[in-house]
């Protein structure tokens, strides 16, 4: 099967260019001016990206499926321009053993729209007491390791799992929180934490877990990776130890570094994340961490949830944002329409660094590379109406957002998965 694509902007590692792309076979076979019999995909006016990657999300199946399911979560994925996602193993059962990556990876072929790539847990049912079968895992197709949600409080077994995932060529993707320090915070610790009577959370006790993480990275001379970044004290310690040759790799999201803490005030739960959304300080310190490269990849940390886990009082909500879809052009509109990045450095960020990370097969645009492709037109403008989500979870805080940057087509093994 053949597809052409034609008159678009392609976005490259070094900049912008209009060519043609010839997809045969589910690869990129050739880039340039291009004329051949097969259908054809007009982008004039138009940009084409790497398929965008997002190693953070959270699919809930097996287990909460009224929460969202891997075949909404993978439309909702597509919607959103993503190729590939990495979901995360806190599950129902938990991700911990080579059955349930197996059953991810069963599912994802029988919805086939984007890639889903399992991450499986560090500890057995994280419960940060023993490591799980790691190895495994990783036998089962899993691509890293995570206790998302929760950090693994006992060093000694932090460690031990560090050793043994860098053995199997995997990394350790750390949710960093003293929960002992947490103590029941919801929001950030601050102003309007005081104001609202809401229970704050120190930066603190994500900057103590960040540091001890990246301490044990150094120490043992293995790679690491920081979860979902808030704190520009963390930023600050992640930046020090790039600068002393530490492995480390970071990542952060939209609702991380548009928002802040203000949007407490009025009590919607959408705003409810943990990390919690800090303050203007944090905000400014996470552009400029991801324009200086120490932040190396954006993700959503997509947390969907049924309406009954948010319409209570801000206490009780579950904690979360369903991000997939409104990802690119929050971060197109906030990013690079304000100066901070150019475009080619927003598709390191959303496609080629997680590749790398995570070593996936994709992000880049180049001749013999997966035909993973999304197209966009970044002139129009449109609204945030979370009531057009195809995920199941509506729980978001950007509901009513003027964006710029709508998904016109994903295309995944060279073959259409969505298209407006």
């Amino acid at each position: 099967m053949k597809l052409l694509i034609k008159n678009g902007t392609l976005v490259l590692k070094d900049g912008e260019k209009k060519a043609d792309i010839l997809i045969e076979n589910g690869k990129i076979s050739r880039i340039g001016k291009i004329t051949e019999d097969c259908k054809v995909i007009d982008a004039a006016g138009k940009h084409v990206l790497p398929g965008l990657i997002d190693m953070h999300v959270h699919l809930r199946e097996p287990g909460f499926e009224g929460k969202e399911d891997i075949e909404s979560g993978s439309r909702a994925a597509v919607a959103g321009g993503f190729t590939q996602v990495c979901c995360m193993p806190n599950t129902n059962p938990v991700c911990d053993n080579a059955v349930v990556v197996s059953y991810i990876l069963n599912r994802q072929k029988e919805v086939n729209l984007c890639k889903i790539n399992p991450i499986g847990a560090i500890t057995r049912g994280e419960e940060g007491e023993q490591m799980a079968e790691i190895g495994k895992m990783k036998a089962a197709g899993a691509v890293a390791l995570s206790d998302d949600g929760r950090s693994v409080m006992n060093s000694n077994i932090m460690r031990l799992a560090m050793e043994y995932a860098s053995g199997f060529g995997l990394k350790c993707l750390c949710h960093c929180e003293d929960i002992n320090l947490v103590d029941g915070g919801v929001v950030n610790e601050g102003y309007n934490s005081t104001l609202t009577g809401l229970k704050g959370s120190l930066r603190a006790a994500e900057d103590i877990m960040i540091a001890r993480d990246i301490a044990l990275a150094e120490s043992l001379n293995v790679p690491v990776h920081i979860c979902h970044v808030s704190t520009y004290s963390g930023v600050e310690i992640i930046k020090s130890a790039k600068k002393r040759g530490v492995a480390v790799t970071a990542e952060t999201c939209p609702h991380y570094f548009i928002l802040t803490d203000d949007i407490i005030t009025d009590f919607d739960t959408n705003t409810k994340v943990n990390p919690p959304v800090r303050e203007e300080k944090d905000r400014k310190a996470l552009i400029k961490g991801l324009k200086d490269g120490t932040i190396d990849c954006i993700v959503t940390d997509h947390a969907p949830h049924s309406a009954k886990d948010k319409q209570v009082e801000y206490n009780l909500a579950a904690f979360g944002i369903s991000g997939i879809e409104t990802s690119f052009a929050l971060s197109y509109t906030y990013l690079v329409r304000t100066g901070n990045l150019t475009l080619s450095q927003l598709m390191d960020k959303m496609s080629l660094n997680p590749a790398s990370v995570l070593n996936l097969d994709g992000g880049e645009l180049k001749e013999g590379a997966p035909a993973d492709i999304t197209i966009v037109d970044l002139n129009e403008k449109y609204v945030i109406d979370r009531k057009k989500f195809l995920s199941k979870g509506k729980n978001t805080p950007f509901d009513g957002f003027e964006v710029y940057g709508k998904v016109k087509y994903t295309i995944v093994d060279g073959v259409i998965k969505y298209e407006k």
